[in-house]
């Protein structure tokens, strides 16, 4: 077998299997609340900078809820975008589909210009390529769970049997069999969301925008949601917008997480990205409290391997989460290989793994 060690992982972005053009792109993006708005989205050239901005805003009047967001989404991923209360990160996502319009820069979901999107074209866009997924679950109390599900593609202008057999199918797909005929007050808060979801999916969008639709769940039903998210992105690849203020969601969920903070982009990364190297104090005291062993993969604490290694011994790949592998580690002595499409890209020993259980920086 060739041994070859591969670029670490913080030097390379791209997924496995994952497009590099992205399905949406995000370049300097500004939203300005108030009177200093208009002046603001006059601004000609690449963009304005933060201190004119905050210049107009204290002389004319406003609030500055995102600031020059650039980031890129890739087909068929989770992209996170974590924050607390007042971050911008709601308005961020509003502002993507232009529920709320932004001041000033680019919107491209597969090249096309959002922005510049008529309003005809905009509702289009709305209906057909993205769906929104919202904490309050936005159901219909008067409506069957079935109707519900179905009334998207009501609004699409699809007939009454193409609709319904496709929400009959969603039904299933979120695991609500059984429950067509009830009203959302008959379901639970968790059923309710999977209602939400199954609505969402009814339309095959191209993009899912879900703005923290599990936050008003207790622990147990939002883990269980937080699953069923993972499950259907498995099964259905599509590519997902996530928003969150619970950073342990994030990981979980997210192929890429973006922090944000007062309006602006502090860190963009790989969840073990994140945890083994916060960009700054503000990142690193969220992840604080985080298991590195439960976050980062063997990538991350592999060496390379020398020609005096053992040439047996337990196989991982290098996604593979740290903790996943300690059951092996601690039945041998032999270094653990690590593989990416069956090649050798590295070993891990023992003491590399114990010392990031132990909370020791891996490099």
């Amino acid at each position: 077998m060739t041994v070859a060690v591969e670029p670490h992982a913080s030097e390379s972005s791209a997924q496995p299997g994952m497009s590099d053009q992205p399905t949406i792109a995000v370049r300097n993006l500004w939203k300005v609340f108030g009177p200093a708005e208009a002046r603001i989205a006059r601004q000609s050239g690449p963009g304005p900078n933060a201190e004119s901005v905050e210049q107009t805003v204290t002389k004319l009047g406003g609030t500055i809820a995102v600031q020059d967001v650039s980031f890129d989404v890739r087909p068929g991923e989770v992209f996170v975008v974590m924050g607390l209360s007042g971050s911008g990160k709601s308005t961020l996502v509003r502002c993507l589909t232009r529920l709320i319009e932004p001041t000033l820069g680019e919107i491209d979901l597969d090249g096309e210009n959002i922005r510049k999107a008529s309003q005809v074209r905009l509702r289009e866009l709305r209906r057909q390529r993205f769906s929104m997924v919202f904490q309050n679950f936005g159901l219909l109390p008067h409506r069957r769970v079935l109707d519900n599900i179905a009334f998207g593609l009501e609004l699409r202008g699809e007939s009454k049997a193409t609709r319904l057999a496709r929400a009959q199918e969603m039904l299933g797909l979120v695991g609500l069999e059984g429950l067509a005929d009830r009203y959302p007050e008959q379901l639970s808060g968790g059923q309710q969301q999977r209602v939400g979801l199954a609505r969402a999916l009814a339309g095959d969008p191209e993009v899912m925008l879900l703005d923290e639709p599990f936050s008003a769940l207790d622990p147990l039903i939002r883990r269980d949601m937080q699953n069923e998210v993972i499950r259907l992105h498995d099964d259905l690849k599509k590519t997902m917008v996530f928003i969150t203020h619970d950073l342990a969601e994030a990981l979980k969920l997210g192929d890429h997480v973006m922090i944000m903070r007062a309006g602006k982009v502090v860190q963009i990364g790989r969840p073990e990205e994140l945890v083994a190297r916060p960009a700054d104090a503000y990142v690193e005291d969220f992840v604080r409290d985080i298991p590195k062993s439960h976050v980062l993969t063997l990538r991350w604490v592999m060496r390379p391997a020398t020609p005096d290694d053992p040439v047996d011994g337990p196989i991982f790949p290098s996604t593979a989460v740290i903790r996943n592998a300690l059951h092996a580690a601690a039945g041998t002595e032999k270094p653990i290989r690590v593989i990416d499409d069956n090649r050798l890209v590295g070993v891990v020993d023992r003491a590399s793994i114990l010392e990031t259980i132990a909370g020791a920086d891996p490099g």
